[in-house]
């Protein structure tokens, strides 16, 4: 009797978070992570999943519910969200979500305002409507930058947004681990 294949969608809670989100999974996680960010951390070798829900400052504040949050060995917050269908505000939805990562650093008592970085990966299974963005990149890097320079403000907050539909290569052209995981994404 042959054995039917069994394939996770990475597209479903389920499916990101078995492939993702668990301690037995650390490795993929790692290794994901290091293709997306190596230009801004170099090398992960280890992280810790935090807890992914937090609440509002008070009880009729919104609370969040990230996908996956994890801290990396040198202090570093990442927030990985996977996204299905459009939402119309989600960029807005990433600045949101990503002031908890930096408003949990604040500590009671003396504090010198010292941030640790917190990357907002978007994992998304469509297309965004944003002229800022162009139509054949797939992969977005949003800093907080000197408009008049363009050199990066402060470092300390990254968005990355990945519109998995527009990447188009095929197996043969894949060069780099990014491509392999983006090609897999498909």
């Amino acid at each position: 009797m042959m054995r039917q294949a069994k394939n996770i969608n990475p597209f479903t809670d389920f499916g990101f978070k078995k492939l993702f989100g668990e301690e037995a999974s650390k490795d993929i996680l790692l290794d994901f992570l290091n293709a997306v960010l190596e230009d801004d951390v170099g090398p992960i070798a280890d992280l810790e999943y935090s807890k992914n829900e937090h609440l509002g400052p008070s009880e009729l504040d919104r609370n969040v519910v990230f996908d996956i949050f994890c801290r990396t060995e040198s202090g570093d917050r990442i927030i990985i969200e996977m996204q299905k269908f459009f939402q119309t505000y989600f960029k807005e939805r990433s600045l949101y979500y990503s002031s908890f990562a930096i408003q949990e650093q604040a500590v009671k008592g003396e504090w010198d305002f010292s941030l640790y970085p917190v990357y907002c990966i978007s994992l998304l299974d469509f297309q965004l409507r944003d002229n800022q963005f162009s139509r054949k990149e797939y992969f977005h890097k949003v800093k907080l930058i000197e408009t008049n320079t363009g050199r990066v403000f402060n470092d300390k907050l990254s968005f990355i947004y990945l519109e998995i539909p527009k990447f188009d290569k095929k197996l043969d052209e894949l060069e780099t681990n990014f491509d392999k995981w983006m090609y897999l994404l498909t």
